[in-house]
C-alpha cells in the first residue's frame, strides 16, 4: 500500500508518518509547502527511510498536485495540510481560507481525476482521507459531547474554514462518488507539538522563567488526546472505516486549561526543578480572553471505539509526564523553532 499524507511535517502529519514508516510496510509519500509550522526535523527518521519521499508542493497548486498523484500512484491520500492557529486566524483569515478551503477543494479536484482514472482492483482500494477538528461544532456548555451527529456552529475563522472544507469533502463524496473518509479530532498533544500551542507553550516559557499567559481565568475545558493515539487512531479508520463515514477521535481527557497548566507546573517542579526552589506556578498569569473564545470541547468516541475498535494508549496524566520529558530532551529542536519566525508572541488580539 502507497500512503500520500499532506502536511506531513506539521505537528500530527509527522506523527502519522513516523508511525507509518515504524509500523507497517506501506509506502508513504509526504507533501508539505513548509509554512512556519512545517519541519522537516520532525520527519528525520522517515527522511532518509527507503518507504519514504518527500514533495515540497501547495495543495493549491493543482499542477503540482497531479503531476505528485500521476508519478506516486497513491493507493489513499490523508489530508492533513492546513493552517490550525485560531489566534493566528483570528489576526488574519487569508491564510486560512486559502488553504482550508480552496486547498481542500484543489485537492478534492485532484482526487477525483486521478480516482477516476484508475480501474479494478485500484479504483475499489482508493481512499481519500480527510482529517478535521471538533472546533467546527462550537462551543458546549456544561454538559454534553460532540457527535458525529451535532450540528456545525463554527465560531472562529480556523473553525468556519475547517467546516467548509469538511462539507466540501461530503459534497465529493455524494456528488461524484469518491471514496471518502473523514475524523474530527479533539485537541492534540505529544512530541514534536508547535510551540505556539498552549502545552508547549507553556512548558518553554516556564523553562525560561517567562510568565505563564492563561486566558480569562482559565474556566474554558478542551478534551485531550495524544498525537500517537491519534495517529494510531487514523490508520485504524484507513484500514476499517466505512467510506462516506465520519468518525470523532478524542480521548475522553477533558481538563479545564488551568488545570493544565498547572500540571505542566508540578511536572517542571518534578523534573526541571527551578535553581531557588520556587514553585513554577508562581509565572502564571492570567491574560485577557480570546476574542468569541469556545468555553468548552469535549468528544464522544463511542463511534470509533465500537465500529473500529481503537482507544487510546494513554491517559493526559502519563501523556502530559511523557510530552514534559520529551521537552526536556529535546530541548535544541524547540530552541531552533523558537529561533525562527514564532518567538511567543501573543496572537489573536483581534485588533
Amino acid at each position: 500500500m502507497k500512503v500520500l499524507v499532506t502536511g506531513g511535517a506539521g505537528f500530527i502529519g509527522s506523527a502519522v508518518v513516523r508511525r507509518l514508516v515504524r509500523h507497517t510496510d506501506w509506502q508513504v509519500v509526504t507533501l508539505d509547502k513548509l509554512t512556519y509550522a512545517g519541519n522537516l526535523e520532525s520527519l528525520a527518521e522517515a527522511l532518509d527511510h527507503p518507504r519514504h519521499r518527500f514533495h515540497r508542493a501547495d495543495i493549491c497548486d493543482r499542477v503540482a498536485v497531479d503531476r505528485i498523484l500521476a508519478d506516486e500512484q497513491p493507493d489513499a491520500i490523508l489530508h492533513l495540510a492546513a493552517e490550525s492557529h485560531v489566534d493566528r486566524s483570528i489576526d488574519g483569515a487569508a491564510p486560512f481560507i486559502q488553504t482550508n478551503i480552496v486547498g481542500t477543494w484543489t485537492l478534492l479536484e485532484a482526487a477525483l481525476a486521478y480516482w477516476r482514472g484508475l480501474s479494478g482492483a485500484a479504483q475499489d482500494r482508493f481512499r481519500f482521507q480527510h482529517i478535521s477538528t471538533d472546533e467546527v461544532f462550537g462551543s458546549l456548555g456544561a454538559d454534553g459531547l460532540f457527535s458525529e451527529e451535532t450540528p456545525y456552529r463554527p465560531n472562529s475563522p480556523y473553525a468556519a474554514s475547517k467546516a467548509a472544507s469538511d462539507h466540501l469533502v461530503r459534497a465529493w463524496h455524494h456528488t461524484y462518488g469518491l471514496p471518502t473518509l473523514a475524523t474530527n479530532c479533539s485537541n492534540n498533544y505529544g512530541p514534536y507539538h508547535f510551540p505556539e500551542k498552549l502545552i508547549p507553550l507553556i512548558i518553554i516559557r516556564a523553562l525560561r522563567g517567562e510568565s505563564l499567559p492563561v486566558y480569562g481565568q482559565g474556566e474554558n475545558v478542551r478534551d485531550w488526546l495524544h498525537v500517537e493515539d491519534h495517529a494510531e487512531a487514523l490508520q485504524a479508520v484507513l484500514e476499517r472505516g466505512r467510506i462516506g463515514e465520519t468518525y470523532n477521535v478524542g480521548g475522553r481527557g477533558e481538563r479545564r486549561n488551568i488545570d493544565v497548566v498547572q500540571g505542566i507546573c508540578a511536572l517542571l517542579d518534578e523534573l526541571a526543578p527551578d535553581a531557588q526552589g520556587r514553585p513554577h506556578a508562581r509565572l502564571i498569569a492570567f491574560v485577557t480572553d480570546r476574542p468569541g473564545h469556545d468555553l468548552r470541547y469535549a468528544i464522544d468516541p463511542a463511534r470509533i471505539e465500537r465500529e473500529i475498535g481503537w482507544k487510546p494508549r494513554h491517559t493526559f496524566e502519563s501523556g502530559l509526564r511523557e510530552t514534559v520529558r520529551w521537552y526536556l530532551d529535546n530541548r535544541a529542536w524547540w530552541e531552533r523553532v523558537m529561533s525562527g519566525a514564532y518567538r511567543g508572541e501573543r496572537l489573536g488580539l483581534g485588533t
